[in-house]
């Protein structure tokens, strides 16, 4: 391909088939004009949406196979993307699971080890093994994604993000509930912040954040939604598009924390 010669960003989006991550593809390829995505999902064969947009733009959007809970799809995505493009500048990990049920755990009556473990295997450690086997292309970034600074010492080579969710957020817990769930995304926040110090050092600097998208129409939060104002549920558009100016504005000093969608800082 044209792209490593011609410097142009690459992106991953990670659970690209609907919702959130159909919408990151979407907005990069609309508004980055020479952006190559690469789109990854656990079924690429029923993902018609995908396809279509690869259609739409010829040669930029490429689709993969990669179920987090696989390392070994992890593993050949990572080898799959080194040979298309050598290198990266964005991840975006964007599946994420309420509860094998549907339903978060009101009680604890509602918990089971196995939901448990599946939903952090999702929500967590699919997105640090993704950390794991593509870091090193990320380090090999250009930086076509967020601010640089004049000074080289503080530039960043590319960037994960992380979707986290305002639940996970222990000093904002005052309600309680969906353990797995709010116990997969403090974790995944934790994830962000070692992550941010370990590829933070030296030079080149990956940067790694959480974003915490809103109440967005999906089918995560769909069962939820009379419990939320109209004004509070946003569109898939309309969300991705906020965090999106987001990442184009982030430089290395705000590595390692998490932000809100309209840019104010999540507390841990």
């Amino acid at each position: 391909m044209s792209f490593a010669a011609m410097a142009a960003p690459v992106a991953l989006i990670q659970g690209a088939s609907r919702g959130l991550g159909f919408e990151f593809c979407k907005h990069i390829l609309k508004n980055k004009s020479l952006a190559a995505v690469v789109a990854t999902c656990r079924n690429p064969d029923g993902a018609a949406e995908l396809w279509g947009l690869a259609g739409q733009h010829p040669g930029r959007l490429t689709v993969l196979k990669l179920d987090v809970n696989r390392e070994e799809d992890v593993r050949g995505a990572a080898e799959r993307v080194k040979e298309s493009f050598g290198r990266l500048d964005l991840i975006v990990n964007s599946s994420a699971m309420l509860h094998p049920s549907g339903k978060g755990e009101t009680s604890l009556r509602d918990v089971s080890a196995q939901g448990t473990i599946s939903t952090l295997m999702t929500n967590t450690v699919g997105p640090l093994v993704m950390a794991k086997y593509f870091a090193a292309l990320l380090q090999k970034g250009s930086g076509g994604f967020g601010q640089q600074p004049a000074e080289k010492a503080k530039q960043h080579s590319g960037i994960i993000v992380n979707i986290t969710a305002k639940v996970g957020s222990i000093g904002d817990n005052g309600l309680g509930g969906w353990y797995s769930y709010r116990m997969s995304k403090a974790a995944l926040n934790m994830a962000t912040r070692n992550l941010s110090i370990e590829l933070g050092r030296g030079r080149p600097k990956v940067l790694c954040v959480s974003l915490h998208p809103g109440t967005v129409n999906t089918d995560l939060s769909r069962p939820y939604h009379r419990n939320v104002p109209k004004d509070k549920l946003f569109s898939t558009e309309h969300s991705v598009s906020c965090l999106m100016g987001i990442i184009e504005s982030l430089n290395i000093e705000k590595t390692g924390k998490a932000y809100n969608w309209d840019g104010t800082e999540l507390p841990w």
